[in-house]
């Protein structure tokens, strides 16, 4: 079993930046696929970012390419993701997400991630 914990919501005005982090505990050797999910209100769970421990190649939803990234730190257990420019329609609750395996293409659907944080509350202010 692995646990996640994010941390680092908040509310931001637009333009604005936020870092979120994901601290993993528990079962965390081996190499798992790391992903970043968001939940608007009345919304599907989206996909944001993926990428994998022991892997520096990194996948984003177009919505945020340039504008956000996501990071590993393996001696703190730790994913984040460095959100820049921030815009209203990036108000999400945003979940941490792992699977150790992750069939190719599959990266964008929540039906792949085994484990899953209780959620960080993002809201971007117009």
């Amino acid at each position: 079993q692995v646990q996640l914990v994010e941390s680092g919501g908040g509310l931001v005005q637009a333009g604005g930046s936020l870092r979120l982090s994901c601290a993993a505990s528990g079962r965390t050797s081996g190499n798992y696929a790391m992903g970043w999910f968001r939940q608007a209100p009345g919304k599907e769970r989206e996909f944001v970012a993926r990428m994998w421990w022991r892997a520096t190649n990194t996948y984003y939803t177009d919505s945020v390419k340039g504008r956000f990234t996501i990071s590993t730190d393996n001696a703190k257990n730790t994913v984040y993701l460095q959100m820049n420019s921030l815009k209203p329609e990036d108000t999400a609750v945003y979940y941490c997400a792992a699977t150790r395996v992750l069939r190719n293409g599959r990266e964008k659907l929540p039906t792949e991630y085994d484990y899953w944080g209780q959620g960080t509350q993002v809201t971007v202010s117009s």
